[in-house]
């Protein structure tokens, strides 16, 4: 097994269990997606792409559908917020909001939505109110 962390793959979906999906990496090894990093409907034999998390000292394959580290990721969670915001001008979400409405709406954990906000906060590009967020707005 030549794989390191970080490693983009090809996932098909076996079969599900308590902790998450038991996956095929690649077509040739066993691995773990954890079902608390998933944030989309997955069926068994679903191919998708993933990313080698951790390789236990077992052998044994973790594996995320996300890019490891905030650099990989911030740019996705923010592109994913600024596209909402631009159809809809608001998300009725704040940092209290539930981790259900946020996967719901957004398709990411509640800790990623708040990285993304607050990396889009101190680049001025959004306004926090106590209901919502909204776009700032800029003349046109």
């Amino acid at each position: 097994m030549e794989y390191e962390i970080g490693d983009r793959v090809q996932l098909t979906i076996q079969r599900a269990t308590d902790l998450g999906y038991v996956v095929m990496i690649d077509d040739e090894f066993e691995g773990l997606l954890f079902r608390n990093e998933v944030f989309q409907p997955l069926t068994r034999y679903a191919e998708v792409r993933g990313y080698i998390k951790n390789i236990r000292e077992d052998g044994k394959i973790d594996v995320s559908l996300r890019p490891q580290g905030f650099l990989n990721v911030i740019d996705v969670d923010c592109d994913s917020i600024m596209e909402v915001l631009k159809e809809r001008g608001s998300i009725m979400l704040t940092d209290k909001s539930s981790p259900e409405s946020i996967k719901r709406e957004l398709k990411m954990s509640k800790k990623a939505f708040k990285k993304a906000v607050g990396f889009l906060y101190k680049r001025k590009l959004i306004v926090l109110l106590d209901d919502r967020i909204e776009l700032v707005k800029t003349d046109q």
